[in-house]
């Protein structure tokens, strides 16, 4: 089985021209503070990982039908579904039938600014040299796997060079999967636009800079 991801959309043709909004603005309907909070709450009582969050959201079937926060909501509904924490019925319902799960914490509203401020700091130490370094040519990991995935479709097979060396990350795909944080060292690899899409009826002169873990890469003798 491979998974269809979403991760890599802002790279795929045929989506129109990209229209900025105005600084600042973060809302668009009242519902979507809601969604916001709700999603926040749930995820800091450690049901789940932000990278299991994530994977979720870019693996909704209808997410290109979606708005941002319609993702966010569409994915919550599944996390807290697959845990038995709420039901079918009571999101038909709009209201709770059901005895409230037992959760391992709970956010307190006082609590709030201070978990934002903190973050989620996904650096952890070097257990190994990096295979590669800042200026060399790398070529991507080619191929569908059965899991949700960081790697952009359209960077796979491609040749790039590391304008980076990040240090070790938790790495995503697995702690996505509930296998652990199994850090890698992560680069950041630049593509030329020509790399990606060919020579194009009009180029821009562009790169395109993608985050990944070494696993991602393969050496180009």
């Amino acid at each position: 089985m491979s998974y269809v991801t979403h991760a890599d959309l802002g790279g795929q043709p045929g989506f129109g021209s990209v229209t900025p909004e105005p600084e600042g603005e973060l809302f668009h309907a009242s519902w979507e503070p809601r969604a916001l909070a709700l999603t926040l709450a749930m995820g800091a009582t450690g049901s789940w990982n932000i990278d299991a969050s994530r994977a979720m959201r870019e693996t909704l079937p209808d997410y290109r039908n979606l708005s941002y926060y319609q993702i966010w909501l569409g994915a919550l509904e599944q996390l807290m579904l697959q845990r038995k924490q709420v039901f079918p019925d009571e999101l038909a319902a709009g209201e709770m039938h059901h005895p409230a799960a037992p959760l391992a914490r709970v956010l307190q509203a006082v609590d709030v600014p201070s978990v934002l401020a903190k973050g989620s700091p996904t650096g952890r130490p070097e257990r190994s040299p990096a295979r590669f370094a800042t200026g060399q040519t790398v070529r991507m990991r080619l191929g569908k796997v059965d899991h949700h995935t960081r790697l952009p479709g359209y960077v796979q097979g491609k040749r790039g060079t590391i304008a980076h060396v990040h240090g070790a990350h938790v790495f995503a795909d697995a702690n996505a999967q509930g296998l652990g944080e199994q850090p890698q060292w992560l680069y950041t690899v630049v593509f030329d636009e020509a790399e990606l899409w060919g020579e194009q009826p009009a180029p821009q002169n562009l790169s395109v800079s993608v985050d990944a873990w070494e696993s991602y890469l393969e050496a180009v003798a």
